[in-house]
Formats: C-alpha cells, structure tokens, sequence
C-alpha cells in the first residue's frame, strides 16, 4: 500500500494538481471520498495556501488526512481536539527534519521581496527541475504511509 500511494501523490503532482491536491487525492478512497471531492476539497492549499508561500501545501494537505482520520466531530470534545492536534503538531515536526522547513516560500528558497501572484507557474521541464515540490508531495505521502502503518501495528498488538 505505501509504495502505490507514495507513487499515486507524486503521479497526481506531475499530472498538473498542486501538493495539497496530489496528497489528499492519493489517499481519498480511504476516507470516503472520490478523487474529485477530494481535489476540490484541498484545491485551495497548493502553493503555500492560495500560492501565498505560507505553510507548505504538501503539508496542508498531510494536515487535512490527519483531521480525516483522527478530527473530533463533536464542538465540546476538547480531548479529541488535544489529540488531533498533537497528531498534526507530530506530523508538522516530522516534516520539519525531512524538509527543513514548514513554510512553501522557504522550502522554495523565495525571498521576503517577491510578489505574491495567484497564477500558477507552467508545468514544464525546468518548473520541475527548480522545484522541490515533487519531493515534498513524496515525503508527506510517506509521513502519512509510515503513520497508518504505527496505527495498524498497535492494533494488531492489543488483545
């Protein structure tokens, strides 16, 4: 399963769908959802979050499998919220050691300066060659690959 839904987000990435899209994408059969749900559902996370260089849209879209997989569904369950967001807290700091940053605009190595523009970049040859978006896709896929399997093995383990 790992290895197809690693390959399935980077497939979806370079097909054209921006890092939150080819994360969630890859994983929404699990949860429920059809491909198409789940790419309007993370559209707006690509780019930093509407292309603003903010968090990391891989991540986002890491972020939001954690909310389908472990989100509290009830406004007073303070302790299922304590725990979705220690999950994602846990994710986010993985992701910091395999990518060195959270933010897009430093993972992209984009200065303070550059405008923000919400027109994408073409998918060409050097768009992919200068940017580590593909990588990040793999590694959030991977992050939530290893997380589902910790999951599987502590319920295999307990009586």
């Amino acid at each position: 399963m790992e290895k197809e839904r690693i390959e399935k987000a980077v497939a979806l990435f370079k097909e054209g769908f921006n890092c939150s899209q080819a994360v969630v994408a890859a994983f929404a059969d699990k949860y429920g959802f059809t491909r198409e749900q789940a790419l309007h559902m993370s559209a707006s996370f690509g780019g930093g979050i509407g292309r603003m260089r903010e968090t990391c849209g891989a991540a986002c879209g890491l972020f939001m499998l954690a909310g389908l997989e472990t989100g509290s569904t009830e406004g007073a369950d303070r302790e299922g919220k304590a725990a979705n967001y220690a999950l994602v807290q846990e994710l986010a700091k993985q992701f910091i050691e395999r990518n060195g940053a959270l933010k897009c605009a430093d993972l992209l190595g984009l200065s303070k300066k550059e405008p923000v523009v919400s027109t994408p970049e073409a998918r060409t040859e050097k768009y992919y060659a200068k940017r580590p978006c593909a990588k990040m896709v793999e590694e959030a896929a991977r992050i939530w690959c290893e997380y589902l399997e910790k999951q599987a093995e502590s319920r295999q383990k307990q009586p």
